[in-house]
């Protein structure tokens, strides 16, 4: 029995030190529930920051690579989604080459959060604002265009809702924006209160210090769903992590959602942190996020039911044993982590990995 393919992108960074993590774990997962998972890698290993700058001469030739980079990605999602993939892993690449890829993909961050009994749903609107747009250069000066639309608002906060009902069956209690909407000349004000009539329900739009200033005094109200823009949500997201996610950033993975419809909406994988380019090659990189990514996936799109809770007792024995990495505290490398999770998964001896061809292990970018 073979479970549908599933796509991988891989950047530089420590990217070639967990990409076989993940498809070592995918594959022994899909073992132990009798099916095989066929991964889709794409042909280009992505930039990092780091390697953008270290191999380009000057900001006209980062930002061509930089070009190149989104206009292949964009590519191999929409050649995934298009052959019927429906879910990509991908390691950390360069936030410029990404925020590109994702305005034109019109991509949304979905990340459920407890806070005691009270749940919340943070989706980031990654497709529209001010990080996604485009540079403009001369000497002394760069000029950032971006744009805010009514169709991508209401896209992203109708995928929101529809969401939250998925997460919660009697719906959101509570709806909420946050925006630097005073920017915006009362646009957004017009467009939420539309959205509020059409959608039957309270949309209530924020600043994202009043925000703050909520969750912190009170914190948040059962079943709030929290629509960002994304220069708060990409900040918050760590601190919303730490505080209601019991879980430090580098031990978490989260997803992204694309909603142009010719992707169908393609689900998107990723590690919280970044590339980590100074342990590239260093066999130190916690692997923990990629395996927790590897279990989603393989719970979600390739017939494993169970695989999430299994693979997080497993994480559990590893590290009871001792298994971290110095991030965590501890003195294990990322493949005897790895390793470790995998013998509690499975109960067996893992084999020596087979070593993954065609992938710049060298340190690269962020």
């Amino acid at each position: 029995m073979t479970a549908p393919p599933i796509a991988l992108a891989v950047g530089r960074g420590t990217g070639p030190d967990l990409a076989p993590v993940f498809e070592r774990v995918l594959d022994r997962i899909a073992r132990l529930h009798g099916t095989r998972v066929r991964v889709e890698r794409s042909p280009r290993v992505y930039h990092s920051y780091v390697s953008l700058r270290a191999e380009a001469a000057g900001t006209a030739e980062i930002a061509a690579l930089t070009e190149q980079d989104a206009a292949h990605y964009e590519w191999f999602c929409r050649e995934q989604a298009a052959a019927g993939v429906r879910a990509v892993f991908r390691t950390a690449i360069n936030a410029q080459s990404l925020y590109l890829v994702r305005q034109r993909l019109a991509a949304v961050k979905v990340e459920p959060l407890t806070a005691g009994t009270a749940r919340l749903l943070l989706v980031r609107d990654q497709a529209q604002g001010f990080y996604t747009g485009e540079n403009r250069h001369s000497p002394g000066r760069v000029v950032r265009t971006m744009e805010f639309s009514r169709a991508v608002t209401e896209q992203v906060v109708r995928y929101a809702v529809e969401r939250a009902r998925q997460c919660w069956p009697e719906g959101p209690a509570r709806v909420l924006l946050a925006y630097k909407y005073h920017l915006l000349d009362g646009a957004l004000d017009d467009w939420t209160e539309q959205l509020s009539a059409e959608l039957g329900l309270d949309v209530a739009l924020f600043q994202p210090d009043t925000v703050n200033r909520n969750l912190i005094a009170h914190g948040p109200g059962d079943r709030t769903l929290l629509v960002a823009g994304n220069e708060w949500a990409d900040i918050m997201h760590v601190v919303l992590l730490d505080r209601y996610g019991s879980e430090r950033q580098e031990n978490r993975c989260t997803e992204n959602v694309h909603l142009h419809p010719a992707l169908a909406g393609l689900t998107e994988y990723q590690t919280v942190h970044g590339s980590a380019d100074d342990l590239a090659g260093r066999d130190l990189v916690n692997p923990v996020a990629t395996i927790r990514a590897a279990a989603r996936i393989a719970e979600r799109h390739a017939d494993c039911p169970g695989a999430e809770a299994a693979t997080e007792a497993a994480i559990a024995a590893a590290q009871a044993r001792g298994a971290r990495t110095p991030d965590l505290g501890g003195t294990a490398g990322t493949t005897e982590v790895t390793d470790a999770v995998l013998d509690a998964l499975t109960g067996a001896s893992v084999p020596v990995p087979v070593p993954v061809q065609g992938l710049n292990t060298r340190a690269g970018a962020r």
